[in-house]
């Protein structure tokens, strides 16, 4: 399965974007989905997650409230609506996939299909 990130940007202090993970070579299907950033200089972090096990959405306490992720089986995309985008949000955005245990969704070495990433700027 091959991903591809798309749809970030500059934004301002407080604006929203959707940024979405597109696969091909294979579905989501049978996959947990999640989103990790890293910022310049910073460490890769867990933002969201869609677990495939408990289904339900999973959110870093950073993002909580502000970022919603969402499957579309239809068009085979995981997107992930961001608002009240703030000047730490500011990193690359990588979807990954993979079958990690629930008490693993937020660990990058879970997840076995990575995208290249998107770079998403929070101007203040």
């Amino acid at each position: 399965v091959q991903l591809q990130a798309s749809g970030g940007g500059l934004v301002q202090t407080g604006g929203s974007l959707r940024i979405s993970c597109a696969a091909s070579g294979g579905t989501f299907t049978g996959y947990s989905v999640a989103w990790f950033r890293q910022a310049l200089g910073k460490e890769r972090e867990f933002v969201a997650a869609w677990s495939l096990t408990s289904r339900r959405a999973y959110y870093s306490d950073s993002v909580k409230g502000r970022f919603t992720v969402s499957r579309d089986n239809a068009k085979n995309t995981v997107n992930l609506q961001m608002s009240n985008l703030q000047p730490e949000d500011t990193a690359v955005y990588h979807c990954a996939a993979g079958r990690p245990i629930v008490s693993s969704i937020s660990r990058p070495l879970a997840y076995t299909y990575w995208g290249q990433g998107t770079q998403v700027t929070v101007s203040s």
